[in-house]
């Protein structure tokens, strides 16, 4: 099986040399969204919640472009810059995963792309 690179305009570019996502059979490996905003590039919001919803929703377009919705996803890790951020992470990652609880792992990191407060990164299966 070749490895299938994954892009969509609907979320942001790669700020490095990486795919948005690589498909192997039935696996989507989904690279660690932030939150970007696809059009301009620019972080958006300043708060964890604010910033959760914006990654979440890249991640869910990246899933969204290989007709994914986030009941395909088996296993999400998520990094925080605070785990004091956590509870309200929580709330905002239970709302748009809905029904879906896929596997996860949450750590706290001492630094993240672009200084944000969260990245999420996703495997998800066709």
């Amino acid at each position: 099986m070749k490895p299938e690179s994954i892009f969509t305009q609907q979320a942001p570019k790669p700020i490095g040399p990486y795919s948005q996502a690589i498909a192997v059979g039935n696996l989507v490996f989904v690279s660690g969204q932030i939150p970007l905003d696809p059009a301009s590039g620019a972080v958006v919001g300043a708060t964890v919640v604010e910033q959760a919803r914006q990654a979440l929703g890249n991640l869910k377009a990246v899933l969204s472009s290989q007709s994914l919705g986030t009941n395909a996803i088996v296993k999400t890790t998520v990094f925080l810059r605070s785990m004091a951020d956590f509870a309200a992470f929580n709330a905002v990652y239970e709302e748009e995963l809905g029904e879906s609880k896929p596997a996860r792992s949450v750590v706290e990191v001492s630094g993240l792309p672009k200084n944000v407060l969260v990245e999420i990164e996703a495997v998800a299966c066709r």
